[in-house]
């Protein structure tokens, strides 16, 4: 009997934790709150979201056992093409008047960003992570104001690297987490214990520092050392929870989870493709103006159409249909 599911094959705690994060991107982008009021799906959604690309990177690259030379550039290739893709559809979407800070360029700056990192070892990959970490904020990346008058390219490393709403630097970070967790073997049992435990410990320094520290801040999208480790630790630690629970080494109880969890698996599946429709529906239904958190109901209609029509598509057809167009673009199938 199969126990150990083959890495070439779609992790299902890796789409549901994808499909978490889409549905935490939908939370925040509908649900009222009050004055300033800041929601545990702000910024965390997001962060889990990049997390997440490090995953996928690592395992298009060859998981914990990273493609040697000569099998490298035909998958290198495929990341700059998808890396591009992302980027115009994300300047595009980003035209659009949703009421939504599009992450998809920045995204794809990040893919390019972390390629000469991709086959580094696991020990280099956390040096660099942290040299991001307390470098960027050095350097002055932060949401911050962003210099409108400045000359283009200026302007462009202001906005996409600097302090545009999801700064390249200060989330470099996740991506290069996500990659030492693949390199790191996202199957193994005790792996997944130790993510949740050091995950849990990066959250609560992170968070307890701006409670215990006058002065710092660990508010959601404020790019802070505190934030960036507070919501990465949470990141980490859900990835390593839900790699564990929804193991077939579970038995009933990870069988149990895939089932019911499976819409939102489903939905992390075709991740792309969800995004980007709930960015042309909010469009729509907005006319053209921005639409400031309309609330549950709008919530509600989402998440329904969404599992339902991602689970049906998932069932009968497979892949998304952006992620299938993805893929073919780049000539590499995505395993992740």
């Amino acid at each position: 009997m199969k126990t150990r599911p083959d890495p070439s094959e779609r992790v299902v705690g890796i789409d549901i934790a994808r499909g978490l994060a889409i549905v935490g991107m939908f939370v925040a982008h509908a649900i009222p709150r009050l004055g300033d009021a800041e929601l545990l799906a702000d910024g965390r959604s997001s962060i889990l979201f990049a997390t997440l690309a490090g995953v996928s990177l690592g395992i298009m690259t060859g998981s914990q056992h990273p493609l040697v030379r000569g099998q490298r550039s035909d998958r290198v290739t495929g990341i700059v093409v998808r890396a591009l893709v992302l980027f115009l559809l994300g300047v595009v979407l980003a035209s659009l008047h949703s009421g939504v800070a599009v992450i998809l360029h920045f995204y794809a700056l990040m893919f390019l960003l972390l390629i000469p990192m991709l086959f580094l070892r696991r020990w280099l990959l956390a040096l660099i992570g942290v040299v991001f970490l307390f470098g960027a904020p050095w350097l002055g990346a932060a949401q911050g104001e962003v210099d409108v008058g400045a000359p283009p390219v200026s302007y462009f490393v202001d906005y996409f690297f600097l302090n545009g709403t999801y700064p390249v630097l200060i989330w470099m970070p996740f991506l290069i987490a996500g990659l030492i967790i693949t390199r790191s073997d996202l199957l193994r049992a005790k792996n997944q214990v130790a993510l949740v435990g050091v995950g849990t410990t990066a959250a609560v320094a992170g968070y307890g520092a701006a409670i215990v520290i006058p002065g710092v801040n660990a508010v959601a999208h404020s790019g802070s050392i505190a934030e960036v480790t507070g919501s990465g630790g949470i990141a980490v630690a859900v990835i390593g929870a839900l790699l564990w629970l929804t193991a077939v080494q579970r038995r009933s109880v990870g069988r149990a989870l895939r089932v019911i969890l499976w819409p939102v698996g489903a939905t992390g599946s075709m991740a792309l493709t969800v995004y980007t429709v709930q960015i042309l529906a909010l469009t729509v239904i907005g006319g053209g103006a921005e639409i400031d958190y309309p609330g549950w109901p709008l919530l509600i209609g989402m998440l329904l159409l969404t599992f339902i029509g991602a689970s049906l598509w998932r069932y009968f057809l497979g892949k998304g249909p952006l992620e299938r167009l993805l893929a073919t673009l780049a000539r590499a199938p995505s395993s992740s």
